[in-house]
């Protein structure tokens, strides 16, 4: 069973701002397109920003445009999701999910992604 590993989820004041974390142990990132998506307080899941490298194009929810970023490092196999300027409506559980296949795809749909984390925990105080 591959596990993504999430972190760096906590509580922050509105305007603030949070680097989550999210490592594929035992193998390389690079292979991966990778999502992030997060769940609010009795909401379902919801689609937050995607990217399969080396491609340039990066896909992000209309909620989180000009305030998150994803990322990646790979000479430290992790993928980043910086997020700036919070607010109380993007606290949620935050997931990293990975898709290991090839071919087109939609970058928003959660069925498109083969491997998720367990998640981290985003509070935003207003």
């Amino acid at each position: 069973q591959v596990q993504l590993v999430e972190s760096g989820g906590g509580l922050v004041q509105a305007g603030g701002s949070l680097t989550l974390s999210c490592v594929l142990p035992g193998r390389t990132l690079g292979n991966y397109a990778m999502g992030w998506f997060r769940q609010g307080p009795g909401k379902e899941r919801e689609f937050v920003a995607a990217k399969r490298w080396p491609a340039t194009v990066t896909y992000y929810a209309d909620s989180v445009k000009g305030r998150f970023t994803i990322s990646r490092d790979s000479a430290k196999n992790t993928v980043y999701l910086q997020m700036n300027s919070l607010k109380p409506e993007d606290t949620a559980v935050y997931y990293c999910a990975a898709r290991s296949r090839a071919g087109s795809y939609n970058p928003r749909g959660e069925y498109e992604y083969d491997y998720w984390g367990q998640g981290t925990q985003v509070t935003v105080s207003s």
